[in-house]
């Protein structure tokens, strides 16, 4: 008989040991009564809170940076672009062909100019892959 009950003490012992792995919170008013579920759902949502907050400091620094190259990248543009008109002073009287012919070759050198800078923009907005 004494085997039997020491048999049961044993077997109560086994059984409720899984309950006592559960960890109550580090600090708990006396008379208070600990709801292990609530403090585990409250440690969850700060958790859920504090990785937001991380998530949304990344992608305000991923725009920032984002703005910085598009800036640089106008400062750089606007740096190479030829300038705009011709000095008049030193210009010599042609005719209307002469000056057509010579507005047509300096067209077609930009054109030449910006398509072999532009081709490193290309190569750099490539899609990733």
């Amino acid at each position: 008989m004494i085997a039997v009950r020491a048999l049961l003490a044993l077997a109560a012992v086994a059984i409720g040991s899984p309950a006592l792995a559960q960890t109550p919170p580090a600090y708990v008013a006396p008379g208070a009564s600990v709801d292990p579920h609530r403090h585990q759902a409250d440690q969850h949502r700060y958790e859920i809170d504090r990785l937001r907050a991380q998530a949304d400091q990344r992608a305000a620094f991923a725009r920032q940076l984002e703005l910085e190259a598009r800036l640089r990248r106008m400062e750089v543009e606007a740096a190479r672009q030829p300038p705009l008109t011709e000095d008049p002073t030193g210009r010599a009287l042609r005719s209307p062909e002469e000056e057509r012919a010579l507005r047509e070759a300096a067209t077609e050198r930009r054109r030449a100019k910006t398509a072999g800078v532009t081709q490193i923009d290309r190569w750099l907005d490539r899609p990733a892959r």
